[in-house]
């Protein structure tokens, strides 16, 4: 599994993925160095998506392990079938057969395989995608070390387990915790951060290609400038971003205003106390006004 780096900028254009020169450079690296990509970025900046658009620019299998407080190995790496395993006993006893040997019942048809063990032993090399590292415990994420250095697993009923390809492994972590040393020296990093306005609008016409140029123009600035708002508890992401521009075009508008703003709110603001800070604080007649000045001014961070 080869790719250039202009195949792999057109793969992601093809996709209608946009990023920038250093983004497709670093992933083009991991590939090549087939080194463990760590993302980290706020939330709905594309990290888990990035890892779904490699699985399909490389079509090949997306093995997803979704990190939580809690998780373990028996969740992320694997599972001996007990049911299984007393039921062969329990067979055996019944047909009066010689006792189960304990290495016929730990033998890989007992094991049940979770997205680690399953992503080592794939025949093609999958997308492995560790989402949301931050959310397990510093004790997982240490177990991990074995995997990222040297894609390999020690299973101790049946010994060490190396991987048949290496997969491509896409990290993401929203920060909210300080992840290790040890972990991102196994790693090349990534930081993505909110699009530029100029990039949002290339991203609502290639997700939302009905959207009319200058509606795309207006929904990026406004949600541009509400993510610059600090006491904003939630800034929009771009899923919603694609969300409010899918939701306008079904209202067949072509521009936006202060009351249109108000009335969708609730597709770019997801809580409360950001929607009554907007109309508190910022209000339709300020909208208004950011809007008719165009490209050259406004900003909604300086409204109190």
């Amino acid at each position: 599994m080869t790719i250039s780096l202009p195949e792999l900028k057109q793969g992601f254009n093809d996709a209608g993925y946009i990023c920038n020169e250093n983004t497709a450079l670093t992933v083009y690296l991991s590939l090549e160095l087939k080194k463990p990509l760590l993302i980290e970025g706020a939330p709905g900046v594309g990290k888990t998506e990035m890892g779904k658009v490699l699985a399909s620019i490389l079509n090949t299998e997306l093995i997803r392990l979704q990190c939580y407080e809690g998780l373990d190995e028996t969740k992320a790496l694997y599972e001996w079938n007990y049911q299984r395993q007393l039921l062969r006993i329990q067979m055996n006893r019944n047909l009066e057969q010689e006792q189960v040997k304990e290495d016929d019942l730990f033998s890989t048809q007992y094991l049940m395989e979770r997205p680690l063990l399953k992503a080592i032993q794939a025949e093609e090399r999958p997308v492995l995608l560790i989402d949301e590292v931050d959310k397990c415990d510093p004790e997982f994420e240490a177990f991990l070390f074995e995997v990222l250095s040297d894609f390999q697993v020690s299973i101790p009923e049946l010994g060490t387990i190396r991987a048949k390809n290496i997969p491509v492994v896409v990290l993401t972590s929203n920060n909210e915790r300080e992840l290790s040393d040890g972990l991102k020296r196994r790693c090349l990093y990534l930081y993505l951060d909110f699009p530029s306005v100029e990039d949002e609008v290339r991203i609502i016409k290639a997700k939302v290609p009905a959207t009319a140029d200058l509606l795309a123009w207006e929904t990026a600035r406004i949600v541009a400038q509400l993510r610059q708002h600090g006491d904003l508890r939630k800034k929009p992401s771009i899923a919603e971003t694609l969300d409010w521009a899918r939701a306008l075009v079904a209202l067949n508008r072509n521009r936006l205003n202060g009351k249109l703003v108000s009335d969708t709110l609730n597709l770019v603001l997801k809580t409360r106390a950001d929607q009554a800070f907007f109309k508190h604080e910022i209000g339709t007649e300020e909208i208004d006004r950011i809007l008719k000045q165009g490209s050259s001014g406004g900003d909604i961070s300086q409204c109190r």
